[in-house]
């Protein structure tokens, strides 16, 4: 007697996922979008645009594919944020690995790194405070750099960065170091034709005015930078002139209520020319640049 015919089950929907993973999200209350949540998410495990799983429904996924995601979904209805859910975060020309080990890259810095860009694309580049390295990633992927050095004060981020540089090794145009350690202080007397950095830039005091998403899931040592916020900033401003070579480049991403502060504080040291102040993407002043003087 043959043995009966088993009919493979089809592979599940996109539409289908999309459900479930908002039902699972939708049932917090403070995470009250699930379909939203649920197809960014989906875009990000997918590696496709986020708007592709709204036209796609029809479409299948793969059985491991429809578990991670379910899971992605639970962290998100428990606060997570999506980047963390999903593990990847865009950032410019990147999607980048991304846990609670390094904060969530943010288009301000997309932004920090356009300045930078625009102004020095050539020669010797330092990252300070790395994070996941999406700074000097970007930096090695879309500058004509001879070199890229990125420090961070975590060996967690440092383990972060080191995976997004294997992840595009194939697309770097310059060679990426990361080295553990407090800002400028891995990189001895080594010099640059530009420093930029995103430094922690919060004030013990000012944690708990924060976002859920942001003081819950982020790391604190990438926050937080003394009580008046400026302890790590200090340190950059000072300290770079010893490694900036003549004429070269610091841009720092700050905190919009501390940007005039963090001038002044550059103006001070008398090592700087054409200190200027610019806006992020919402008007407020977010970046502070400054040449070394000759």
């Amino acid at each position: 007697m043959k043995a009966p015919r088993v009919k493979r089950a089809a592979d599940p929907r996109v539409s289908d996922l999309i459900a479930r993973m908002a039902t699972i999200i939708s049932s917090v209350a403070h995470q009250p979008d699930g379909v939203a949540d649920a197809r960014e998410i989906l875009a990000y495990l997918l590696d496709v645009q986020r708007s592709w799983p709204a036209f796609n429904g029809d479409a299948t996924v793969s059985p491991e594919l429809f578990s991670r995601a379910l899971m992605a979904a639970e962290k998100r209805a428990h606060g997570a944020p999506i980047q963390y859910c999903a593990g990847l975060a865009a950032f410019r020309k990147l999607t980048l690995a991304v846990d609670r080990r390094v904060l969530i890259p943010r288009p301000e810095t997309e932004l920090l790194v356009e300045h930078v860009l625009s102004r020095v694309n050539t020669g010797i580049a330092f990252d300070i405070c790395t994070g996941s390295g999406a700074i000097a990633l970007a930096l090695a992927t879309e500058g004509n750099f001879q070199s890229v050095t990125a420090t961070d004060i975590s060996a967690d981020a440092i383990e972060v960065a080191q995976s997004n540089r294997d992840r595009y090794a194939e697309s770097l145009t310059a060679p990426v170091e990361f080295l553990e350690g407090s800002a400028l202080a891995p990189l001895g007397d080594r010099g640059a034709n530009v420093i930029v950095s995103n430094p922690p830039y919060i004030a013990f005091s000012e944690l708990f005015t924060l976002d859920e998403s942001v003081r819950d899931w982020e790391p604190s040592v990438a926050l937080l930078a003394g009580d008046n916020g400026m302890a790590v900033i200090a340190d950059i401003v000072s300290g770079a002139p010893r490694n900036l070579l003549d004429g070269g480049l610091l841009a720092l991403e700050v905190d919009t209520r501390r940007a005039v502060l963090v001038a002044e504080l550059t103006a001070a040291a008398g090592l700087y020319r054409d200190i200027s102040i610019l806006p992020d993407l919402t008007g407020r002043d977010r970046f502070v640049l400054a040449y070394k003087a000759d």
